[in-house]
């Protein structure tokens, strides 16, 4: 899902974008021979527009169009990211897939509070990602896969919008990466060791009163 952070150092913007199978494999096709902010900054402005125009009104145009116009910047997926503008790339990843979730749930009459926990459990996600890689960890790679990429989460829910079922798979989305979360969560702090905090002791192997 991506390059994985060097251990020790800053971010890797690659890493940070949080690719799907489909982007990754549009990016070892390319080589790294494309620069990834005109790719995904055309993909976010055609997904935009597509999505504008489309809204409370589902075709496969609305549906899918969006998704392949943001798969532009799969293209540039396994690029360095080393440009000077290059961090923009994982935030307009990130604006473009709350745009589409928000804009297809919303203009579908999926209930409100449903558009909304699927947004949050893909914002924690994301923040997740980043504050891990800040502090030198991340994300097992299998939590990566599974919480399938922004290209794939919005395939799934195309798909679903195709085959009538949005609601449905909004629900059904949102309860799979919720238990994903939690699980992960709850996993990492279990196995984190705990320090025992030890008073220190005097000569005599007594513990000091002012530490008391």
């Amino acid at each position: 899902m991506g390059a994985s952070p060097p251990p020790g150092t800053g971010m890797d913007l690659r890493y940070l974008r949080g690719d799907g199978h489909l982007s990754t494999a549009l990016g070892r096709l390319a080589a790294g021979g494309f620069p990834p902010l005109l790719p995904t900054l055309a993909g976010a402005l055609v997904a935009g527009v597509l999505m504008a125009t489309g809204l409370n009104h589902l075709t496969g145009i609305t549906l899918f169009a969006p998704v392949a116009a943001l798969l532009l910047s799969g293209v540039a997926s396994g690029h360095p990211h080393d440009g000077r503008f290059d961090r923009l790339v994982p935030p307009l990843l990130r604006a473009t897939e709350y745009l589409y979730l928000l804009a297809l749930g919303y203009g579908s009459g999926v209930p409100g509070p449903l558009v909304f926990v699927l947004v949050a459990a893909v914002a924690l996600h994301h923040a997740d990602s980043v504050h891990r890689t800040r502090t030198g960890l991340r994300p097992p790679a299998w939590l990566m896969r599974a919480m399938l990429g922004w290209d794939g989460r919005m395939v799934v829910l195309a798909a679903g919008g195709a085959l009538g079922w949005l609601p449905f798979t909004y629900g059904v989305l949102t309860g799979y990466l919720a238990v994903l979360l939690v699980w992960e969560s709850t996993t990492s702090w279990l196995a984190a060791p705990i320090a025992e905090a030890q008073a220190p002791r005097n000569e005599s192997g007594g513990v000091d009163a002012s530490t008391m």
